[in-house]
């Protein structure tokens, strides 16, 4: 009996939509542009094809899991919910103060980011805790109600609960959380202590106003593509994809939404390190292009690199502390404005600029024929002749190239270059901005990216990945089929994950050992709870657990893996050994003789997920006629266009070797290859690129 599982990953361009064949091993996709005004409308168009032209039953789909983008352009454009916060008296300011350092020390003119929520609504009362968790003053109650009486007049529809140091006793807010879910039931409520119960008031107000602040709009929206998912005749449980890379139920994602920010990211570097190994060994950099960014993700020995914070609409793409501090962990990566969508300009003093900004899916690029007319990465890649007009998309979208040269016509009078010249000047400017952000990522944690082996996904990823990798010194691409949706069939790789956390803040000198071990089996059990919740058996479950830890005196402490439990008084050494390993690998040295302490303790409950198995070999060899034929393509080694061949991706077969130049198109995504380079299909179906001077 056929089984399926379905995975949906929404982009700022495309949803992709993947449903995978365990008995035959098969998978299918559709690409659909991003409905924004109501996303669920592209997950339904393109659930409906599968189901209609490509035999799928749906009432044999068992798994679906779930990815969005949603909510990060929600925060990004700044379309959440009418947000309020409830604080300690005294320290309704928190969120504008932030942190002393500018993010740009000589800029006069710096703007912070703005806060999510306006100081017309916030509300203090009177309530205080000491920083061990012994209550000062007890919570008022009515000046409780009181507050969110007003905030309620004036239109908060979601508001965050965040008190002084409830990160050691979460008492007070959660005597308020229950006081308002009981006189205000219809207003959604954050207590920080439930999103991020850890030192730094700012960084958790942060997070804990980010989760109010989308609350709603993932309750609605969940909601809502359940329903209709499950009035499609699909039996399955609904999954979300958190952004630590792990799964959980979708009353798990409406609770805590600020989980779900870069689930879509998450998701494509769980499908590198998967399909990846095979052919590019344990080291790969994850390059993923879609319509509207780009991702790069460090996978070491097989696993991605996982961050405990991140910080959300920057200012200022690339620079640190422009942006909202975020205290969830989540798979580490860069994210760079440089999609298909992304439009160029000349700037000020005559230079060429690509991005941030995006011509999203509407009106998109100019090739499209929705209405957009300025120049953008995807219409350049036309005009290069990388992209096939007939057969973009699988040939589902008609494309407009007359539109697309005459988005060209302004640059090209401005720069004084020809068509070809420019479209290449746009599409080497988007390369180079990828690759130096890249460099920049990879050197911030001591890597050489000559080491790696670049694996390029998204629609636009093998459009770019060749000349994006010369320019990091790599000398291995791999391709994997169906490159295209290649995020949402990670999400079918997926294992249940929980991550749950707690304040110590204690000398290790000075631990109590049965207390530790009972602090790290709550947390463990609240996570547990959360795995059951999916439907999984949480005793099948590993445990992997670290510590926050710093050596006493310094202002931030580093996250350590530690030996299992249980913990005694013995496990001191292996905790010391721990933190200086740790230590070491980040700054190759430790102080002489200096006390450490633990901050903050952390457990991560895995579970893996039953019949989630996919195949990695071929499940059925080309047909032998790979070459479609030529077509005149630009290559900056030529300087012009000239003839290429065109392969079908689906006709490869595995162990077939070819030359560069050429181009290997698929329904999902189109693989460039430049002069010099030679690709070859894997018995696992990936394209291997050897580029100019690697070795085989």
């Amino acid at each position: 009996m056929a089984s399926y599982s379905l995975g949906i990953d929404i982009g700022g361009t495309f949803t992709d939509i993947v449903v995978y064949d365990h008995a035959a091993g098969r998978r299918f996709s559709r690409k659909e542009l991003t409905t924004h005004d109501d996303p669920t409308r592209g997950v339904m168009a393109g659930i409906r094809r599968i189901v209609a032209e490509d035999g799928v039953a749906a009432g044999a789909i068992h798994r679906v899991v779930h990815a969005t983008t949603l909510f990060t352009n929600a925060l990004i454009e700044r379309k959440g919910a009418v947000t309020g916060l409830i604080t300690t008296a005294g320290f309704a300011d928190t969120l504008e103060i932030g942190r002393e350092r500018k993010f740009d020390l000589y800029d006069i003119n710096i703007a912070k980011p703005e806060p999510l929520v306006p100081r017309h609504l916030r509300r203090e009362v009177p309530e205080r805790l000491r920083h061990d968790g012994q209550v000062a003053t007890p919570l008022d109650l009515e000046a409780l109600e009181l507050a969110v009486t007003n905030l309620m007049a004036e239109g908060v529809e979601s508001v965050a609960i965040v008190f002084l140091h409830s990160y050691a006793n979460p008492v007070h807010e959660q005597q308020a959380l229950a006081r308002i879910e009981t006189t205000a039931s219809g207003l959604a409520v954050t207590a920080s202590a439930d999103v991020a119960p850890e030192v730094r008031e700012y960084e958790r107000a942060s997070t804990a106003a980010v989760n109010a602040y989308i609350k709603p709009l993932a309750r609605r929206y969940l909601d809502a593509l359940a329903k209709q998912i499950a009035d499609e005749g699909i039996p399955a449980a609904f999954q979300v994809m958190l952004s630590n890379g792990g799964l959980s139920g979708v009353e798990e994602g409406k609770r805590s939404p600020v989980q779900l920010l870069e689930s879509g990211p998450a998701a494509g570097a769980l499908a590198a390190a998967f399909l990846g190994a095979v052919d590019g060994g344990d080291n790969l950099l994850a390059f993923d292009m879609g319509g509207t960014t780009a991702k790069l993700s460090v996978i070491d020995d097989g696993q991605p690199l996982v961050a405990y914070g991140f910080e959300a609409a920057r200012q200022r793409r690339f620079v640190e502390g422009s942006g909202l501090p975020i205290r969830i962990s989540t798979i580490e990566l860069i994210e760079i404005g440089a999609g298909g969508g992304s439009i160029a300009r000349i700037d000020d003093i005559g230079l060429m600029k690509v991005g941030p900004e995006s011509a999203g899916s509407h009106p998109g690029p100019a090739s499209y024929g929705l209405g957009g007319s300025e120049p953008t990465v995807t219409d350049a890649d036309f005009l290069l002749g990388y992209l096939n007009p007939g057969f973009f998309a699988g040939g589902d979208m008609t494309i407009d190239m007359s539109a697309c040269r005459a988005a060209f016509e302004p640059l090209m009078r401005t720069t004084g270059l020809g068509l070809e010249a420019t479209a290449w000047g746009l599409h080497d400017i988007v390369n180079e901005n990828m690759a130096s952000a890249a460099r920049v990522h990879i050197a911030e944690r001591g890597r050489d990216p000559r080491r790696y082996t670049l694996f390029a996904t998204g629609g636009a990823g093998p459009v770019h990945a060749y000349y994006v990798a010369r320019k990091l010194g790599i000398g291995r691409i791999v391709c994997p089929a169906a490159a295209g949706v290649a995020s949402a069939l990670g999400l079918l790789l997926a294992p249940a994950r929980a991550d749950r956390m707690a304040a110590l803040a204690t000398p290790l000198d000075k631990v109590d050992w049965p207390a530790l071990e009972r602090a790290y089996l709550a947390i463990e059990d609240e996570a547990r709870k959360v795995i059951a919740a999916t439907g999984l058996r949480p005793e099948s479950a590993r445990v992997e657990r670290r510590a926050d830890m710093r050596f006493v005196g310094q202002a931030f402490e580093i996250v350590v893996p530690l030996p299992p439990g249980p913990y005694d008084a013995g496990a001191r050494g292996g905790f010391l050994d721990a933190f200086e390993r740790t230590y070491v690998e980040k700054f190759t040295r430790t102080p002489p003789v200096v006390p450490v302490e633990i901050v903050n303790i952390r457990s991560s409950v895995i579970a893996e997920v039953p019949g989630t198995g996919l195949g990695r070999t071929a499940t059925a060899e080309g047909n032998g006629k790979a070459l479609k034929g030529t077509r005149a393509v630009y290559f900056p080694e030529f300087g012009e266009t000239r003839p290429t061949p065109v392969y079908d991706r689906y006709a490869l077969r595995p162990g077939e070797r070819y030359e560069g130049p050429a181009v290997i198109e698929e329904a999902e995504s189109t693989l460039v290859v430049g002069p010099g380079g030679r690709f070859q299909v894997s018995a696992h179906n990936n394209i291997i690129v050897t580029l100019p001077g690697a070795s085989s």
